[in-house]
């Protein structure tokens, strides 16, 4: 006589075509069945590949990286319809030999890196898990220094891989995973629709020059959430890089819930930008020990406008000129990109020209902005019609002298304008713009107070500024005026 439980496993097999006593869901592809190896000395990336391959063939599912092992692996790609879990304890690292990373993150512009986990024209992927992808990037460096690596030369094809490379994908989703050490740019999402990013923990060495955290190029309809980042370069950069110019605009951006570390600028818009930039909301957010809080570097023909930051908290200072900014807590700029002979020279500009042009920056709101710092706000443009309609609304500053650095100046670089402007540090400079307001704002002077610490507002060849409801002085009230204004 057949048991009651035996009835039912019987009834579960005929109804679901499974066996309920298999230890692994027919729809999961464990890379350890393809050949993978968890020793960290084995280049996994054939095995990887087997199983997102099969998984794809099959029709879609999860591939796993099983728990509590390290799997090195070069170059590998992922595929549509895929679950990419990294479970708990188990690490993805990318493989230290510089020879194995041949596919240009660029197209036919080499000089900027490699990529390691690629994918082109994905539809609903998913990469998770409690697990770590690990760039290994200090691998690919040269001579440890004070504040970053030496990068080391190259000939034609830069090697060090970017981590994680999506070419036109649809529905992509990143959530809580660790990803950390980045030799290049980490997450590049260019051409991607439907995005969202969410949970995850970006760890690059604060070293290691372009390790951009995420970077949206030519993307729409993003989300990122809940993020805690750390990155030598830009902790969250939207640009639109000419190689992928068919993409069009980046434009429908949300950036809610983060934390942000960065040697260069914590929250930036450009500055490659050959199309245009629009409708993005960045809230709720936290800069700690950056160099620049939140900028806007337009240095191409493209435009960025409708931009809203609020409720930030933004802790900035000086680091050494190897990295761009100077303890600017918000900077706004639109400046034609600097002649340069350098590796990618030719990229950098519209075909068959060898200088460039720059887009106007407009409709841009900052609300309820609190920074500590060593510089103040700056907002400049080649022409004044090249940046308009900035607000600041309740915008509060201290400014005061927390490190060693010299400071008494503001970074334009790459532009064609002098790089490093020397001048009094004020808490509001602007240089060439229209239409700026500050309202309902405040700004108190630190303790420490060098002799290039000046005016409450400095204005230059600015039409139709308006000032409501701004509280604080100058650095050193009776000595320098508090606004400073020069048509």
């Amino acid at each position: 006589m057949i048991s009651k439980i035996t009835a039912c496993l019987f009834l579960m097999i005929l109804l679901t075509g499974l066996n309920p006593l298999q230890a692994k869901p027919k729809e999961d592809f464990y890379i350890t069945d393809y050949g993978a190896v968890g020793n960290g000395k084995t280049d996994n990336a054939i095995a990887i590949q087997k199983a997102i391959d099969a998984c794809s063939k099959s029709g879609g599912g999860k591939v796993i990286v099983p728990a509590g092992k390290v799997f090195m692996a070069g170059p590998f790609n992922l595929k549509s319809n895929i679950e990419f879990i990294v479970e708990v304890n188990a690490t993805v690292i990318a493989n230290p030999d510089e020879q194995v990373y041949r596919k240009s993150a660029f197209r036919e512009n080499k000089g900027e890196g490699t990529i390691w986990i690629g994918g082109e024209n994905l539809i609903n992927v998913t990469i998770c898990g409690a697990g770590t992808l690990d760039g290994n990037g200090v691998s690919f460096m040269g001579a440890e220094l004070e504040d970053s690596f030496v990068l080391k030369p190259f000939n034609v094809i830069d090697p060090r891989p970017h981590l994680l490379t999506v070419v036109g994908g649809r529905n992509i989703r990143i959530r809580d995973l660790t990803i950390r050490n980045s030799a290049y740019w980490t997450v590049h999402l260019i051409g991607c629709n439907d995005v969202a990013i969410d949970n995850i923990t970006l760890l690059n060495n604060l070293k290691v020059r372009n390790s951009d955290g995420i970077d949206l190029d030519h993307s729409k309809n993003v989300r990122i959430s809940n993020c805690y980042i750390e990155s030598g370069d830009d902790c969250i950069c939207l640009k639109n890089r000419r190689e992928y110019e068919e993409f069009g605009p980046c434009q429908n951006i949300v950036v809610s819930n983060c934390t942000m570390t960065s040697r260069s600028c914590a929250i930036k818009i450009g500055s490659e930008n050959m199309d245009s930039i629009s409708h993005v909301l960045i809230n709720n957010c936290i800069i700690k020990k950056s160099n620049r809080g939140i900028g806007i570097q337009n240095r191409d023909e493209g435009t960025v406008s409708d931009v809203i930051f609020s409720n930030i908290i933004v802790d900035s200072h000086l680091f050494s000129d190897v990295w761009w900014g100077k303890a600017e807590p918000i900077y706004v700029t639109a400046y034609p990109r600097a002649k340069g002979n350098n590796k990618d020279a030719g990229w950098r500009f519209p075909k068959g020209e060898t200088e460039g042009r720059v887009g106007a920056v407009t409709n841009i709101y900052f609300s309820n902005i609190r920074g500590v710092s060593e510089n103040g706000v700056y907002v400049g443009g080649s022409t004044a019609d090249k940046v308009s309609g900035i607000v600041f609304d309740q915008v509060d500053l201290t400014i005061d002298k927390t490190t060693g650095i010299t400071g008494g100046s503001y970074d334009r670089r790459p532009s064609n304008v002098e790089g490093l402007l020397k001048g009094l540090t004020s808490a509001f400079y602007f240089d060439q713009a229209n239409h700026i307001t500050i309202r309902n704002s405040a700004v108190v002077w630190g303790n420490h107070r060098p002799d290039y610490f000046g005016h409450l507002v400095e204005s230059h060849g600015v039409t139709d500024l308006k000032i409501v409801n701004l509280e604080g002085e100058s650095a050193f009230p009776g000595k320098i005026e508090k606004i400073k204004k020069v048509n």
